[in-house]
């Protein structure tokens, strides 16, 4: 079945979502009306103030045939990422617009079928538009790209119409174009059109095929070279590295990824966006463009910020989708979890300085020579032009964060989560906590194989983490049956030597001064993490205590920081609130205990 199909695979009741009885005199004030905006529309939707966010969900879901994994929903510039909180937690009222967001596949399987019989498959990524379908489909026929018209429906497409917006704009799995010989050029006697199909696969087909394709297992792309003749490099293009601190040196792994990437920019490759997310993000290719090489997310793409591609709002205030966060500080965040996800040999840095093992032994530690314990992806600050970007002012230099693209069989939401090693996701159980992550998610962690042929778990979009406060975080390992085991010896011994006041150090040595209230939050998760695997506490039981039940009840971590604000003299020390914090930390584990 095709992701297509999945879209639609509910009956539709027209535009309208109003679909319960009439309200009953007893529950005439719980109801109230929502518009849903999707697809550039505005959908109404009456619920009750006492139905869950999940509930929500399906009733769009059974409306508009959209299952409710893919689906965010956005209100007043916050995610209402909680399925099991109400809608009047969330303060929404009659009148108030939820934000669809849809996770979509980030590639299409073009089938051209010409009317001599011939037949041949490419890929082509949903960002992509007509124009590039076109340049394809001269390459395999030889043909020039002037001489190509396409229609849908009997009507001319421009060249700038992208295919996600053709696959939206059609209800139907398949849709039909012609390709033919425009009247006004003629250059070769050839056939007069073309029969082209765009079949959307199944979300797991999907990312096979990504696999294949990054991997140079895409045999149908090998066989039909796409190789676009270009003109020579732009040198309006390029991509550096930002780097505050002189004494700061790049591993050769951080400078061959940049490297590499500046020369598929140079060949050509445009930066393809991804589909999914709710912020800019753009796979850039090597210089064959046939793999993927990197992730790149400006910061004035992100969520809310002003030039964000997914049509959410701009926030006001400053405050991201996540509270505790803020509009524009994502790809620094991203670029510290891969700085502080120290590897098990001992800790991350750029200096060279002799630093102990987490075993005991001293060794010379070039941070990058070593994955991190977690295996977050290698993560750079950068600055980058290219015309391919978002630019609706015109085309600027863009700030961001740059991450190794990692191959993979899918994410962890497309399995369920018993497979998975429990080693695997205590990694990132710890990584996690560390962090304050406000969203860590299954479909942000991906699954691969390891050399011995292991499944794998790579987290990813760390973008929430270390935020301003606790009030966000969550973790969706925290249900998982691996949440409940014992941490294993070699994983105390890490968390054991973890240091936040070391970390802290570290970013400041790259040229990150953390805000005092990320800082605490550091210290303070660091804490709880320490103390909980030292008394033998599994992941869910610390989890848990840092994630909120449901939006307006407070997480224990969150009683904690208030009893010990409310303890402390004004004036005291940061040094005092935490020595109250750890206090009080240990009469909470105790009772647990």
């Amino acid at each position: 079945m095709s992701s297509a199909g999945l879209v639609s695979i509910a009956p539709v009741r027209g535009d309208s979502m109003t679909f319960l009885p009439p309200p009953s005199p007893e529950h005439s004030q719980e109801f109230i009306m929502l518009f849903v905006a999707m697809s550039g529309t505005m959908v109404p939707m009456r619920v009750l103030e006492s139905d869950s966010i999940e509930s929500v969900k399906i009733q769009i879901q059974f409306c508009k045939g959209i299952f409710t994994r893919n689906q965010k929903l956005v209100c007043g510039g916050r995610e209402l990422a909680r399925n099991n909180s109400l809608v009047r937690d969330y303060g929404l009222s009659d009148g108030n617009v939820l934000h669809l967001v849809l996770r979509l596949s980030d590639l299409q399987v073009i089938n051209v079928r010409t009317c001599c019989g011939k037949e041949f498959t490419f890929h082509v990524e949903r960002s992509r538009n007509v124009g590039y379908v076109k340049r394809k489909i001269a390459n395999k026929k030889l043909e020039l790209i002037e001489d190509q018209e396409v229609l849908l429906n009997g009507k001319p497409i421009e060249d700038q119409r992208l295919i996600n917006d053709l696959s939206k704009n059609n209800a139907d799995a398949v849709i039909h174009l012609f390709v033919r010989k425009s009247a006004k050029i003629r250059a070769a006697p050839v056939g007069k059109n073309f029969e082209l199909s765009i079949i959307a696969p199944q979300q797991k087909d999907i990312r096979e095929c990504d696999a294949g394709r990054v991997s140079g297992q895409d045999h149908s792309e090998s066989e039909h070279s796409f190789y676009v003749p270009r003109k020579p490099p732009d040198r309006e293009i390029f991509l550096e590295p930002i780097i505050v601190n002189p004494k700061v040196e790049l591993p050769p792994e951080i400078g061959n990824l940049i490297n590499s990437t500046v020369n598929g920019l140079y060949n050509g490759n445009y930066p393809v966006r991804s589909s999914e997310g709710t912020g800019g993000a753009y796979f850039m290719l090597d210089k064959s463009g046939t793999k993927y090489l990197s992730v790149f997310k400006p910061v004035d793409e992100e969520p809310m910020a002003v030039n964000n591609p997914r049509g959410l709002p701009f926030s006001e205030d400053g405050e991201g989708l996540k509270k505790g966060t803020r509009v524009g500080e994502g790809a620094i965040r991203e670029c510290a979890v891969f700085l502080l996800d120290h590897p098990k040999s001992g800790r991350r840095s750029f200096s060279g300085d002799i630093r102990r093992s987490f075993s005991g032994d001293v060794r010379r530690s070039f941070s990058g020579d070593v994955r991190g314990f977690a295996g977050v992806p290698p993560t750079v600050y950068v600055r980058c032009r290219h015309r391919g970007f978002n630019h609706p002012g015109g085309v600027s230099v863009k700030i961001g964060s740059l991450q190794m693209f990692m191959e993979n069989n899918g994410s962890c939401e497309d399995m369920g989560p018993s497979a998975f090693p429990v080693q695997e996701v205590h990694k990132i159980a710890v990584l996690d906590m560390r962090m304050a992550n406000a969203d860590r998610h299954a479909g942000n962690i991906l699954v691969s194989k390891g050399e011995d042929g292991q499944t794998v778990l790579i987290p990813i979009d760390h973008g929430y983490c270390l935020p301003y406060s606790f009030e966000d975080c969550t973790f969706d390992w925290l249900y998982w049956p691996q949440a409940r085991q014992p941490f294993s010896t070699d994983t105390i011994e890490y968390i054991r030597s973890l240091d936040a006041e070391d970390d802290i150090t570290l970013l400041k040595f790259y040229g990150w001064e953390m805000p005092p209230e990320c800082a605490r939050v550091l210290r303070i998760s660091t804490m709880l993490l320490k103390k909980g695997a030292q008394k033998g506490l599994t992941p869910y039981a610390i989890g848990n205590m840092m994630c909120r039940e449901t939006v307006k009840k407070e997480s224990v971590i969150e009683e904690i920081v208030q009893e010990a604000q409310d303890s402390v003299l004004p004036g005291s020390s940061e040094a005092a609130f935490l020595d109250c914090v750890s206090s009080i930390m240990d009469r909470r584990l105790e009772e647990m205990m």
